[in-house]
Parts: structure tokens; sequence; C-alpha cells
């Protein structure tokens, strides 16, 4: 099936459009009319090279949400009408004790991301910039309805991202949970961390999004700008969700964690981060980092938001404005994530 899409020709390359094929809808697999996909800023880091070498051309895009069109003859799960998404990965080995275990996303093969992987079948995988995509049922999720469509998009990464660590540290009342950085991960962390009921504060490099963050649930918002932010909140944290994609002091921000406290990276930098161990040693302290969802989790997610009311703050874009929206994006000029209209595509 050949369909519409945007495709990066090379990492130094804008995104142009372009026609990919997409597969046969197997026995297995549901075939998605796209409706909507988030842009996230590892689309970028992928399609830019700051990754490491990618298989160009390349169709980005592991935000998506859309009508199932057509399912497989085995299919249960999902009906034609169906509103449903897809998120950062579309097939793991089912076998090895961390699929089984349900957290796909750290399968012992390798999971299949939904762009720029290796699928089983040998095929590159190709993301949700474009209008059609065909996946493994077992990875499609169901997108409740109480979720604006277009601002459910982003809780397939951004959304799951932030929620898997905050329910594995135990996120929740009596829990005190710093923030680092209001951004696409960020202003998600926030909703999320105050709908579980902890005391959330914002950690970000100025105040000029104050507002927003006391808005979005936070109790709490500092410039880290400002040194006397790493005085006054030394000891004060019993958990740090990293959000940012760029390099901190990660040393700086641990002497905020109260004993036996967690520093969790979801943000990604290219570039290696520094640890001086006497930090985790002085207090007992623990740095994690933590990587999507696995397949149970993510549906978790999706239906706690539908029941909080949470959903992305976004703005919409016409797929002509893709590799604006990536400038602004790297600019910090988006609050809080670009959603492509994918029906500008054709």
């Amino acid at each position: 099936m050949r369909v519409h899409a945007y495709a990066a020709p090379g990492p130094s390359e804008p995104l142009v459009p372009t026609i990919i094929e997409r597969r046969d809808v197997g026995p297995n697999d549901v075939l998605i009319e796209i409706t909507y996909a988030g842009i996230c800023h590892s689309d970028i880091h992928t399609v830019r090279g700051d990754w490491g070498p990618q298989p160009y051309p390349l169709v980005p895009g592991h935000e998506i949400v859309g009508i199932v069109t057509q399912a497989g003859s085995e299919v249960t799960r999902h009906q034609v009408g169906d509103r449903v998404g897809v998120g950062c990965m579309v097939n793991s080995c089912r076998d090895c004790v961390n699929c089984r275990n349900g957290d796909q996303q750290y399968c012992l093969a390798g999971m299949v991301p939904t762009y720029a992987g290796l699928d089983r079948d040998g095929t590159i995988t190709q993301g949700g910039y474009a209008t059609h995509i065909v996946v493994d049922a077992d990875f499609v999720l169901s997108v409740p309805e109480g979720i604006d469509f277009a601002a459910a998009a982003p809780l397939l990464c951004a959304g799951i991202t932030t929620y898997s660590p905050l329910r594995h540290w135990n996120a929740g009342p009596g829990k005190n949970i710093a923030i680092v950085g209001l951004g696409g991960l960020g202003h998600l962390a926030v909703k999320i961390a105050h709908a579980l009921g902890a005391e959330v504060t914002v950690l970000s490099q100025s105040l000029k999004k104050q507002e927003d963050g006391l808005r979005l649930g936070a109790d709490h918002y500092h410039a880290t700008s400002d040194p006397d932010t790493f005085k006054q909140l030394a000891g004060r944290f019993d958990l740090i969700i990293n959000t940012v994609s760029a390099p901190i002091d990660i040393n700086a921000y641990l002497r905020l964690l109260a004993v036996d406290g967690t520093l969790v990276n979801v943000g990604a930098p290219a570039e290696p981060l520094t640890l001086n161990v006497f930090t985790l040693i002085d207090a007992r302290r623990s740095y994690a980092g933590s990587l999507i969802g696995g397949i149970h989790e993510t549906q978790d997610m999706l239906n706690f938001c539908a029941e909080h009311h949470i959903s992305a703050d976004i703005e919409l874009i016409s797929a002509d404005k893709i590799n604006h929206a990536y400038d602004r994006v790297l600019a910090s000029d988006v609050r809080y994530r670009f959603v492509i209209d994918t029906t500008t595509l054709d």
C-alpha cells in the first residue's frame, strides 16, 4: 500500500513530502488511518543523526493516533472504527523474560522501534508522519473517548515516558517530587504527578513559565539559574524526574535528594553526563534511567489520563510546517507539544 508521508532524506536535510510503501495487512495486523502525529524531541535527534547513523530516507513519528480501517482475521482486540494509538515500539521478541513480564520496551532481543528499526520481517520501520500505518495488533493501544484525540497523541511517548517512572518509584501522597524542565515531557510529568497526589516542584532554568507550571498542577516553582535554589532545596526530594534532553550538572541535582531518594533520567542528551559517585554515597541516593513503558502499562496510562482529564497542551500544525516546528522545538518555542494534522499530508 502506497501512502503519503514526510521523510528526512539525510541527517542535515529538511523533511520533504514522499510516498512510502506499507506492508499488506496480515492476520494479526491492523491498518490505521493516522489522524494526528506528535513531534517528539527524539524525532529530531534521530533524523539529524545525533544518536548515530540512520537508515535514510526516514519517516519519523512515534506519537500516533488514528482510526482502524482494516483488521486482520485473527485480531480480536481492535475493530474497524476504533480510536487507537501507536507509541514508540511496534514489535518485540515476545519470548524473553522481559517481554513475558510485560516490559517489551526492554526486550532482550531489542524492541522494534516505530521508525528507524529493523522489523522481524527484515524491513525498516517508518513512523507516523504519514497517512496510514500497518501495526501488529499486540502493539496497538485503545484511546479512550474521554481524551481529545489530537491532544492524546503525545501521551503515546511523552505521557508514558513520565508516567512509567512516576508509577515505578511510587509517586503519590506524602511524596515530594521534582520535575526538571517544563517542556513536552515535563508539562505532562507535572500533570500526572499532581493527579497521583504527590507534592510537585518544577525546576526550570528561569521563572518565565512559572504561571504555566502552577496552572498545570505544580505546588512550587524554582529557577535553577539562581544558585540559592540548590542551597534552599538541598535534601528535599524523594524523587526527581529529569526530562531535559541537554547536559545538566547531575551532581548538583542529586544533592537535592533526601536519603534514599532517586533521580531518574528520561531526557536523552546526545552528550555523556558526568557523575561523582560521592553524591550517591553520602545519602544512599540512586541515579536511574527509564524508557517508555510496556504495552499494558501504556494502556493503564491512557486510562488514567482519561479518568483524570489529562492530555497534552498542544499546537496543531499542518505538514508543511514540520521543519519550522523542528526549529522551534530546538529553540524551546512551543507550549508544549507540536501535533501534525496528518490529513494535510495528502
